[in-house]
């Protein structure tokens, strides 16, 4: 494999199994590139305080961290460090009103699905940009927050069970037609448990930093690679939120996914398997390769 100038890559289920396991597997394999220059970033639909507990600076040097970004909250935040401290660059955060907007288009979608096919859902509305819609209440994770196995098919046959014919598609529509009436340009995506609304998304998040890096060194998108968990189909044209790394900035770089699920991934992307392990090994590999 080829030595790459920036890795870009998900959090949980990709680099650490889950947000209360430990750091120090995920970190030793990251200081070496950080030390030689190689820019790392973080792409997570979380916020700062649930990467590494909240403090992830403490476990590198001030060069390391000069090579560190994270791209956080589904497209919300975009940080790099100064000093050692987490700056924000650059941010996707609305305003009261907006938010207000995000949270109405929100419930409306929660609604319908209960008044026109009894389909019951909870949502989480203590994101920053965005809200998340739990399609399988009766279903937890626990602290395995990536998407797992059966979900897929648990999904597929509550919706059709309801009658919503349409699958996660009418979902998808459903969604944008509501942004629409509160005059957002939503940006839905769906890990199959839980259908996530907003006004950003992952793709915000890697082509912000891809533009910072370029600025700063240079780096185009064909000198990366882009790891992820959660790039495999849910329905049709619609796939998991790695996949929104993928976008016209970034489609000169090379894309990886650790999941062992089968199924149909965005074109361009390899299904190498391996989970947390191989990621990993990928990035020790990485540095035997600098000399």
């Amino acid at each position: 494999m080829k030595k790459y100038r920036a890795i870009f890559f998900d959090w949980d289920g990709t680099a650490v199994m889950s947000r209360k396991a430990p750091v120090e597997d995920a970190v030793s394999a990251m200081k070496p590139l950080l030390e030689r220059g190689v820019k790392l970033a973080i792409i997570s639909g979380t916020t700062y305080e649930n990467i590494a507990g909240g403090t992830i600076e403490k476990y590198f040097t001030e060069k390391q961290l000069d090579n560190l970004y994270l791209g956080l909250g589904r497209g919300a935040y975009n940080y790099s460090f100064k000093d050692g401290t987490p700056v924000i660059f650059s941010h996707r955060i609305p305003d009261g009103d907006m938010l207000e907007r995000i949270h109405r288009t929100c419930f409306d979608i929660h609604m319908e699905l209960k008044n026109k096919y009894d389909f019951d859902t909870d949502i989480v509305f203590s994101r920053p940009n965005y809200c998340k819609i739990d399609l399988m209440v009766s279903s937890q994770r626990g602290d395995s927050l990536f998407m797992q196995a059966d979900e897929l098919q648990m999904l597929k046959e509550g919706l059709k069970t309801h009658g919503i014919e349409g699958g996660l598609g009418e979902l998808i529509s459903l969604s944008e037609e509501a942004g629409k009436k509160y005059g957002i340009n939503a940006e839905p995506t769906c890990d199959a448990k839980y259908l996530e609304v907003g006004i950003s998304s992952k793709s915000s998040n890697v082509d912000a930093i891809l533009d910072r890096m370029y600025q700063e060194s240079k780096i185009r998108a064909e000198e990366c690679s882009f790891w992820g968990d959660e790039y495999v189909g849910i329905e049709d044209g619609i796939y998991g939120s790695d996949s929104f790394m993928c976008t016209e900035k970034t489609a000169p770089g090379d894309f990886f996914d650790v999941s062992e699920l089968p199924g149909k991934r965005p074109s361009g992307v390899e299904q190498v398997g391996g989970g947390v392990n191989r990621f990993l090994e990928f990035l020790r590999g990485q540095a035997q390769k600098i000399i």
